[in-house]
């Protein structure tokens, strides 16, 4: 599966607003798509920056770990990001409509897509 093609599956489930692979050692956006209303470029700079702040604090911690996914709760949404073990410095970004999805769903939907990444 192509990063488009990621994009297209994460956004076949309930609730999904917008989804990105994003290259987090720079901050580009690889591939996005969904509700225009989300700006993919700025979310994928921002976001970078989660990313990067996480490893280098549990690289600081001494934690011999990977981060499965990241959580943002907002009031009206759900924001993902799930690196992606396969191919180092990338991450998948996935927004969610919190009162039309289901969370477990759309984790399991990002673990799926990752596997299947090419």
């Amino acid at each position: 599966m192509n990063y488009n093609e990621c994009v297209t599956e994460l956004l076949k489930t309930d609730g999904a607003l917008a989804a990105a692979v994003v290259d987090y050692s720079s901050g580009m956006l690889l591939a996005g798509g969904g509700n225009s209303s989300v700006d993919l470029e700025i979310a994928a700079a921002g976001n970078t920056e989660v990313v990067r702040a996480k490893m280098k604090t549990m690289g600081m911690l001494g934690l011999n770990d990977t981060i499965d996914d990241i959580l943002i709760t907002l009031g009206e949404q759900y924001h993902l990001l799930r690196p992606v073990s396969k191919q180092n410095g990338l991450f998948l970004y996935f927004v969610l409509d919190k009162a039309k999805s289901n969370l477990a769903l759309a984790r399991r939907a990002l673990t799926a897509v990752e596997k299947a990444l090419k």
